[in-house]
């Protein structure tokens, strides 16, 4: 039997502290979105003036990098691609750059969406909260 990693509280909350701090430092109004392994949402913070699409953005995001095990942005390559069958793919809904897998001895024990600025902005924030935990 395999052990696994999982996030606990105290991992979002560290997450959720540094992914803020990039949008606050960066003047971005965004919404960050923090989901476990299996796409379920642990974290919703939308910062002042974000806007209220953002709230749903972010989450879809961060669960297509958790249940994909890799950037959200992969899933826009490919539908940029001429790939739009793509879009047909069940429970993948977040097909925008902004979500990143968090990874942990080669597993993905989560992931972080955000929703709010340009879709490389929203990357960065993501990356800034999951340095956080130092993996």
């Amino acid at each position: 039997m395999k052990t696994k990693h999982e996030l606990e509280l105290a991992d979002v909350k560290a997450i959720a502290a540094a992914a803020e701090a990039e949008a606050l430092k960066n003047h971005w109004a965004v919404t960050i979105a923090i989901v476990d392994d299996g796409g379920h949402l642990l974290w919703l913070q939308r910062l002042d003036g974000a806007a209220a699409v953002s709230s749903h953005i972010a989450p879809s995001k961060a669960r297509t990098a958790a249940l994909g095990r890799r950037e959200s942005k992969v899933y826009e390559d490919i539908v940029n691609g001429g790939r739009v069958a793509f879009l047909s793919a069940p429970t993948i809904d977040g097909l925008l750059e902004g979500g990143v897998p968090i990874l942990k001895d080669g597993q993905c024990i989560g992931a972080v969406g955000v929703s709010g600025v340009k879709s490389t902005e929203d990357a960065q924030i993501a990356r800034a909260g999951i340095a956080a935990l130092g993996l």
